[in-house]
């Protein structure tokens, strides 16, 4: 799923936050092994920091609602889990 505002949708729910953009790569990786479609977004209170840089901080993983319960099957089946 694309990150542009153009896509964002109300049917997006949160799946988790992890810390950093790299386990948020992770995680989408790992659903889109399932076909979830998702997307990852830093957290306003991460917004801020560096300077208004996204080069760090937490990220919010988000998916479609209809998938948030295999997404989260998943994702406690996982390593990664958050």
């Amino acid at each position: 799923m694309d990150v542009r505002a153009a896509i964002v949708r109300d049917d997006l729910v949160r799946l988790t936050v992890v810390p950093n953009e790299t386990e948020a790569v992770l995680v989408r990786q790992l659903l889109a092994t399932d076909g979830i479609e998702s997307m990852h977004r830093m957290l306003d209170f991460a917004a801020g920091a560096w300077d208004g840089w996204a080069v760090a901080g937490a990220r919010e993983i988000v998916v479609h609602d209809r998938d948030l319960e295999r997404a989260r099957e998943l994702l406690a089946a996982s390593s990664l889990d958050a």
